[in-house]
């Protein structure tokens, strides 16, 4: 009777030790420019739990951003975004990518122009390589201008997090962020391109 009842205990002990199954969360790694604006988009969609700003793919190690916006260092400045897969998908999160941005340009992205503005799509393992190319691939076919993509596909090198005051900018400063995303033409330009401004649709 006692190792019957010891049995019982044990079982229910573990049992209620059980953990739920947890999402999966993913990172997906990408450069559109001005990364205040590029955290702004994301920010927005649904299944996206975490985004912040930094630094990638330059040559020297703990970059400010003085030193990047040198445009010395050879980084991009970029975001790190969270997402759970259960939510949306890397690929969904990645077609939505190519309509915040203007992949056609091979200098910078609007108003900036410089190594730090470049787009780019950083892979962390090799099925977000396939996602990030399939997602080129059906973009490049069915986009609605004639200019070639030039936004790089790239191995994932090390992000770094960008200083306190530009994590969140769009928030912390939202006139501020308005008034340079207005003047730098980014909007106007995604619209021009695409036919819309996808992160405004995300918002409604």
């Amino acid at each position: 009777m006692k190792q019957l009842l010891l049995t019982s205990a044990v079982t229910f002990a573990a049992l209620n030790m059980t953990t739920p199954t947890m999402a999966q969360e993913q990172s997906l790694i990408v450069a559109g420019g001005c990364f205040w604006c590029v955290e702004s988009d994301f920010e927005s969609i649904e299944g996206v739990t975490d985004v912040v700003s930094g630094y990638i793919g330059g040559h020297v190690a703990n970059p400010t951003y003085q030193q990047v916006s040198s445009k010395k260092t050879g980084h991009y400045e970029a975001v790190k975004i969270t997402f759970d897969d259960d939510v949306v998908s890397l690929r969904e999160l990645t077609d939505y990518f190519w309509l915040t941005i203007d992949p056609t340009d091979a200098t910078g992205q609007f108003c900036d122009k410089g190594d730090p503005y470049r787009t780019g799509l950083f892979y962390q393992n090799a099925q977000q390589h396939d996602v990030f190319k399939a997602s080129l691939a059906s973009t490049a076919k069915n986009k609605p201008f004639d200019a070639d993509i030039v936004t790089e596909i790239l191995p994932a090198s090390t992000f770094y997090l960008a200083e306190d005051y530009h994590q969140d900018y769009y928030l912390k400063n939202n006139l501020r962020y308005k008034f340079y995303r207005f003047n730098c033409g980014r909007d106007a330009r995604i619209e021009e391109l695409w036919g819309s401004v996808a992160s405004k649709q995300s918002q409604k």
